[in-house]
């Protein structure tokens, strides 16, 4: 009596699963590092705009974002009153971006250097672009809404 040879069902899922698992992994390793550095660096940088604009408006100041060569600063936020600890987190100095080759460029209002972030709670239109190599972001505000990533526009 001849026994049909083959695999079993259970075999041919155990190998299925296995290859699964390795594209899953290597799929993993190669995702592109350097868009996330970029997205890393966009919302690092919205949440701090927002930050000083909410600072500006509670303290009545007008706050002005401007980029550095190698960073970004607020200028006119005071600095920390005497006898208060220094906070690390504070936004009256100068900030390094996270990565050396990250630029920026403000590109609305035309022309313009900086963002002027309050004090009214109602702003200009504003945007910024960050760029790392050949890849940019930009971040926006209608001037009501929070600074956020926005598409691309031609």
């Amino acid at each position: 009596m001849q026994r049909n040879r083959g695999f079993t069902l259970i075999e041919l899922m155990v190998v299925v699963a296995l290859v699964a698992l390795a594209t899953a992994g290597v799929t993993l390793s190669l995702r592109d590092d350097g868009s996330t550095r970029l997205e890393r660096e966009a919302l690092r940088l919205s949440a701090l705009i927002e930050s000083a604009r909410a600072q500006s408006r509670t303290r009545g100041l007008p706050v002005v974002w401007r980029s550095l060569p190698q960073g970004f600063e607020f200028v006119g936020l005071p600095p920390p009153r005497n006898g208060a600890a220094a906070n690390p987190d504070s936004l009256d100095k100068p900030r390094s971006w996270l990565s050396p080759d990250t630029r920026s460029q403000v590109i609305q209002p035309p022309g313009a250097l900086t963002l002027v972030l309050g004090p009214e709670p109602l702003i200009a239109a504003q945007r910024v672009m960050l760029l790392q190599g050949d890849r940019r972001l930009t971040l926006a505000t209608d001037g009501l809404s929070p600074f956020a990533v926005v598409p691309e526009t031609p």
